[in-house]
């Protein structure tokens, strides 16, 4: 379960970098369940925020979804990182109907938190 890429001791992960190295070890672990993105983060203009809104985004969707077990991730920092309201509104929806949502502190923990579900 170690991370894919070394980083500088003192440098803690993005959660960019967090969600890449989980993806990946998801994929290489479980070649024949499928996992996508969720692309609601990220810097963007205005008009590219308000394309993406009118288009269905959703603020505080979960990052990641493995449909085969109806399972949301929502990734963070190793430190730092904090469930946003509108994330937190989304979790109990999905909990209420019947979907599991993990909120994983880093790749190592998402990691943790999933192979149970095997």
């Amino acid at each position: 379960m170690n991370a894919i890429w070394k980083l500088p001791a003192n440098r803690m992960p993005t959660e960019h970098e967090e969600q890449r190295d989980f993806v990946r070890w998801f994929r290489r672990t479980y070649p024949g369940v499928r996992i996508f993105a969720i692309p609601n983060g990220g810097e963007r203009s205005k008009v590219e925020a308000h394309r993406l809104v009118i288009e269905g985004v959703s603020r505080g969707v979960p990052d990641l979804y493995i449909p085969a077990w109806r399972t949301w991730v929502e990734m963070k920092r190793q430190k730092g990182g904090v469930v946003s309201e509108d994330q937190r509104d989304w979790h109990a929806y999905l909990r209420e109907i019947g979907d599991r949502v993990i909120v994983a502190k880093g790749s190592l923990d998402a990691q943790e938190k999933v192979t149970p579900l095997v």
